[in-house]
């Protein structure tokens, strides 16, 4: 057994405000080096995790001795080639979602991944809430009975203020939007609790604010999404028949924060809420009755979107694995859970652009 993790940060965003906090309240794992694209970023965020290394180039962090678990947390047009690095230097990874930039990227990280003796994952942390595993043992229960129809809403007003900055994030070629930030988790949480993929989607994409001002204060057009509207058809499983879905989501749409999954089946109904709050109807109720669950830890001083709680609940499993040699976690989204998400991200782009369903 490993006697304690070196963790390589790659990306000061998340990753600081998330990643380190969580990882420090885990015994057996310390923050070895932190990489950014500006040194003084990588100072900082070194200086707050107690890390003796910190570089601007992310080769350094990758090939570190002290390096056992890369994180990347950059924007996804970096994803690709930092996961192949990584993975060249044996190291263990869990790389932020989107898994990549098209399928193509996604697959060939999944080809460097085969065979490896190391950890691969994508950090879909909202499994890890302890209400979403219980809303996945009472769905394998059949207490809502087979799926006919599921929904997810969810809405930040944050990006709706036409002075929030151009970035990355809205630049579709960067790999920044809605779509990739969110759109990424509710597909893996549909797959992931309804054991099954999504077969056919119907999307519109859209960005409510045109423009913004970058750091130079040059105007620029924003290419990426800051809504998206999805009609989905999953394959049929154990849970599913002729399963639908509808997603929207919103990073313009006020007054505050609310995201909410519904799953719909012939013996009742289920609601998951931001934090991992569940609740079930069975069929004929009025009345949404609460199951049981323990709502974790958040970290302070960050907005409680549930994220972080479902974040510090993964970071022990990640570290555990490592520690005894294990390559799996259970509930853990895998590179090819992150391919199967990437499918349809992409097949909703095709959607969007072309203005018609694309089979998957």
């Amino acid at each position: 057994m490993i006697k304690k993790v070196g963790i390589g940060i790659i990306g000061t965003g998340f990753a600081r405000t998330t990643q380190i906090p969580a990882f420090q309240k885990v015994d057996g794992a310390f923050i070895a080096s932190v990489a950014s694209h500006s040194l003084e970023n990588a100072r900082s965020t070194a200086e707050l995790a107690g890390a003796s290394h910190f570089t601007a180039d992310w080769r350094e962090t990758v090939a570190h001795p002290d390096v056992d678990l890369v994180c990347i947390t950059t924007p996804p047009f970096h994803h690709n080639e930092m996961t192949l690095a990584a993975l060249a230097n044996d190291k263990h990874v869990l790389c932020e979602k989107p898994m990549a930039m098209n399928v193509a990227e996604a697959e060939e990280m999944c080809a460097a991944a085969r065979g490896k003796d190391v950890l691969a994952v994508i950090d879909h942390e909202l499994r890890f809430q302890d209400g979403r595993q219980k809303a996945f043992g009472i769905l394998r229960e059949g207490k809502i009975g087979t799926i006919r129809h599921i929904k997810a809403f969810f809405r930040a007003p944050h990006r709706g203020d036409p002075n929030v900055a151009w970035n990355w994030w809205s630049d579709r070629s960067s790999g920044g939007g809605a779509l990739g930030a969110i759109g990424t988790h509710v597909i893996d949480s549909f797959n992931w609790l309804l054991g099954t993929t999504i077969s056919r989607v119907f999307c519109q994409l859209e960005a409510q604010i045109k423009t913004r001002v970058d750091k130079n204060g040059e105007r620029r057009k924003v290419t990426s999404d800051d809504e998206v509207n999805m009609i989905l058809r999953f394959a049929d499983s154990d849970l599913t028949a002729d399963t639908t879905g509808v997603v929207s989501l919103s990073m313009t749409e006020g007054p505050s924060y609310k995201n909410i999954l519904e799953l719909h089946g012939s013996l009742g109904s289920m609601k998951i809420d931001a934090i991992g709050g569940v609740s079930v109807a069975p069929r004929g109720e009025k009345r949404w009755q609460m199951v049981d669950t323990d709502p974790g830890e958040t970290i302070e001083g960050i907005a409680d979107t549930g994220f972080a709680r479902g974040f510090v609940s993964f970071a022990p499993k990640l570290i555990e694995a490592i520690r005894e040699g294990k390559t799996t976690i259970k509930h853990a989204a895998t590179f090819e859970d992150g391919l199967a998400v990437q499918r349809v991200i992409d097949a909703a782009h095709e959607s969007s652009d072309s203005g018609r369903s694309v089979a998957i």
